[in-house]
């Protein structure tokens, strides 16, 4: 019986020991060594992808952002706006174009392609686009431009989606489209060994960079 009892804390102590161990070196040790390596391999990445302007941070990289201007590059809709909202005069959140802000800061209304609702709103989106880009004509709309992604953040569209935009920023920012396209190319992400998936454009960069453009 003794015998047993001994056998019994012994390998208690032994599973605690190596339970103890574990945590230390896959709680402790092991993040802060793959957060050390980042930081010393990627820098920028480790440090959240920030976009800064003057020194202030004005977002990172792979969130998308909630752009509207005329004379800015614009983004896929987003069923949250982007987690954007301000406060009315009552202090109640609403997003940016009015609507209640709904509490939720991503995802999307996941309508099914035969839902009447999904159809009434990329038709909505699709006409006002071709009231602010007259020169597009409705068949040359890339689709990322009219359907949401599904977290509502995504913060890059095809290069086929930035350069129809192209005619519209020209008039309204007074840079020339030779110079936006260039700013645009600037801000393309080609494809993974140049075979897997396809060209892609980090909106909230170009415009930055057209608002740097903008104020020369």
């Amino acid at each position: 019986m003794n015998k047993k009892i001994k056998s019994f804390w012994q390998t208690f102590r032994q599973s605690i020991g190596l339970t103890l161990v574990m945590m230390v070196m896959c709680g402790l040790l092991f993040p802060l060594t793959l957060t050390g390596l980042a930081s010393l391999i990627f820098p920028h990445q480790a440090s959240g992808s920030t976009v800064e302007v003057d020194g202030k941070v004005i977002g990172v990289e792979n969130v998308g952002q909630e752009f509207t201007q005329n004379y800015f590059l614009w983004g896929r809709p987003s069923a949250y706006h982007y987690n954007v909202y301000k406060e009315d005069e009552s202090g109640k959140p609403v997003y940016l174009n009015g609507e209640a802000f709904i509490g939720l800061s991503s995802g999307s209304a996941n309508y099914a392609p035969s839902n009447p609702n999904l159809t009434n709103r990329v038709s909505l989106d699709m006409a006002k686009f071709l009231e602010l880009n007259p020169s597009v004509e409705a068949k040359d709309i890339p689709s990322d431009l009219l359907t949401a992604s599904g977290s509502g953040l995504d913060p890059h569209i095809s290069l086929q989606a930035a350069m129809i935009q192209v005619p519209r920023i020209e008039k309204a920012s007074g840079i020339s489209a030779n110079q936006i396209e260039q700013i645009i190319s600037h801000h393309t992400e080609k494809q993974l060994f140049g075979l897997l998936g396809e060209e892609t454009v980090n909106v909230l960069l170009v415009n930055k960079e057209i608002a740097s453009t903008m104020n020369q």
